[in-house]
């Protein structure tokens, strides 16, 4: 896994505009590469504000969206179209503005599925395993980006300190009696996160101060989860001035776009 980079900017709306425009020419340059990009969505205010973002700017039209892939990191186990699930978020935000396939937007199902939790969660890993490749070496496709919120306890996705999704070796896992609502969800488990070739860890507001600076240092992941939340190729920390406020400034490396 690879040491995290930190970058820093002023505030939380400098931030999201600052991880689209960084999303997008990523996003760009690996369709370029190779075809086609995959992404993963998180949630929460700045993940969703970022997607905004990304909507907002002329140069989203950089990006072949028929040529993405998209899954999420994690959802809140609801029915389709509930406010509080991340797909409606995103959808909002973003994907409903740009023309993507269908095919291509990987939805973790909710409750209307007449799906449990445990089958919903079983059913995206068996999404992620037909998507993977044989040079993806694993039961999960090798994401370019990985997009990751993280709470004031130091949670990813919906991976809370020492709860036995944090134990979980397979690809997805339900999660039950979450510390935060809605107590059912589903999740990648820290063994998906670790495939993707780059994890990018957003963050804004003093609240996420001391999560940020446990999840920088060699705290271990089931007590902190973001502190495992590692990429293949790179590991980016994108913060604001207020949940960097913690970390020393040794800790704040250059990162190229």
């Amino acid at each position: 896994m690879t040491v995290p980079s930190v970058v820093v900017h002023r505030d939380a709306d400098v931030l999201a505009k600052a991880v689209a425009a960084r999303l997008i020419t990523r996003l760009v340059d690996v369709q370029s590469a190779k075809g086609s990009a995959s992404l993963v969505l998180t949630g929460g205010t700045v993940g969703h504000a970022t997607l905004a973002e990304v909507a907002a700017t002329p140069a989203r039209d950089a990006v072949d969206w028929r040529r993405l892939d998209v899954w999420w990191g994690d959802e809140r186990f609801l029915p389709t179209g509930d406010p509080e699930r991340n797909e409606t978020g995103a959808r909002k935000a973003l994907l409903d503005k740009v023309d993507l396939d269908p095919a291509r937007v990987h939805v973790m199902l909710g409750p209307d599925s007449g799906l449990t939790a445990e089958e919903s969660a079983a059913r995206y890993a068996e999404e992620l395993r037909a998507a993977a490749r044989p040079e993806d070496h694993g039961p999960v496709p090798r994401f370019d980006v990985l997009l990751l919120g993280m709470g004031p306890d130091a949670h990813v996705a919906s991976l809370f300190p020492e709860m036995p999704a944090l134990y979980d070796e397979r690809p997805t896992a339900a999660v039950h009696g979450a510390p935060k609502p809605p107590p059912t969800r589903i999740t990648l488990t820290m063994s998906s996160i670790h495939a993707a070739r780059e994890v990018w860890v957003v963050a804004a507001g003093a609240e996420k101060a001391g999560a940020v600076r446990l999840a920088l240092s060699d705290a271990g992941p089931v007590q902190v989860p973001a502190a495992g939340a590692r990429g293949q190729s790179r590991t980016l920390f994108l913060l604001d001035r207020a949940a960097a406020a913690k970390i020393p400034a040794s800790l704040v490396r250059p990162a190229s776009p």
